[in-house]
């Protein structure tokens, strides 16, 4: 990873952070609709692996990987006006949080059904292999994911058809309030199904970052899917309405000095690589903006509710 890569990365997990960041204020003030999914602690997965991919690359995110959007060129406003169900949001106020994509970012819309990602993914991989293209897809999956059919189904389709798919697998401690030894035999890392694995810190973002390229060359060279476990943990509740009671605050003590953004920031200052000067306020200033714009937006008119749902004409 050069400097200006370096640079890049640190910007989109603080920015990442900030957002959510924003948002759980905006929550409080009972504006957003729905709750909020944090990825405190774990920006370092999402942001890292999506930075080591390609422009050509497609990837499929969940509901903690605001990062990698962010990676790929979307907007916090986008994010806002989303959350407060606006109708000039990415969905035009029909859904919340992150459920959007857009081919021209190769971003395939965030599923609430777990796993489901996996052979949709692994489908994508096919076109690119079908068409000879030097390309890759990527999802994520928790370890409480990682137990459902899908997940199994997809990534062994992957598997024996050798395509250039990456499951990145986010160890983060719990399913939201169940822990992986209450629901799996063994570590993630084993249930790759025959696929390369890699296991990473995952709150390393070099490392992480490292780990993501290697995967992606090994699926640009025909080698089949990679399974990328980063270990990592969840520092904040399932989402904002759960108050985190199951687990052990020692636990939570434990893993906050592993935060991956103060970690970054002590790897590049080894390498005496600078930051930008006042980057986190002039973000913090940046966001306050495109929150107070996305508040002033216009609510859906609801004369259009069943657009896009019904096919109209004969």
């Amino acid at each position: 990873m050069d400097h200006a890569t370096a640079l890049r990365l640190y910007e989109a997990m603080l920015l990442t952070r900030l957002t959510e960041e924003r948002l759980v204020k905006l929550f409080r003030q009972g504006k957003t609709l729905g709750s909020v999914y944090r990825s405190l602690g774990q920006e370092a997965t999402a942001c890292a692996t999506a930075a080591a991919l390609g422009p050509e690359d497609v990837i499929a995110p969940l509901i903690r990987n605001l990062g990698s959007m962010l990676v790929r060129g979307v907007q916090p406003e986008e994010i806002f006006l989303q959350y407060l169900g606006r109708a000039t949001s990415p969905t035009g106020g029909r859904d919340h949080n992150n459920h959007f994509g857009g081919i021209s970012r190769g971003i395939i819309a965030t599923s609430s059904m777990l796993g489901a990602l996996i052979p949709v993914m692994a489908g994508v991989a096919l076109s690119f292999k079908q068409r000879n293209e030097r390309r890759v897809a990527m999802t994520w999956i928790g370890d409480g994911g990682s137990s459902t059919g899908a997940f199994y189904e997809g990534l062994n389709f992957a598997v024996v058809q050798k395509l250039p798919l990456i499951v990145v697998g986010e160890a983060n401690g719990y399913a939201f309030s169940t822990p992986p030894d209450r629901q799996m035999a063994g570590h993630l890392s084993n249930r790759a199904q025959g696929a390369f694995t890699l296991t990473v810190d995952g709150n390393d973002a070099a490392a992480v970052y490292t780990a993501a390229a290697q995967a992606r060359q090994r699926c640009l060279e025909g080698h089949g899917p990679v399974f990328l476990v980063c270990e990592t943990f969840r520092l904040s509740g399932h989402a904002e309405h759960d108050d985190q009671r199951y687990v052990d605050p020692a636990l939570l003590e434990a893993w906050r000095p592993k935060d991956p953004i103060p970690r970054f920031e002590a790897w590049m200052g080894q390498r005496h690589w600078t930051l930008e000067p006042g980057l986190a306020d002039r973000l913090a200033a940046d966001l306050a903006a495109a929150a107070d714009r996305a508040l002033a937006a216009p609510w859906p008119d609801p004369a259009s509710l069943t657009d896009g749902v019904f096919q109209s004409g004969s």
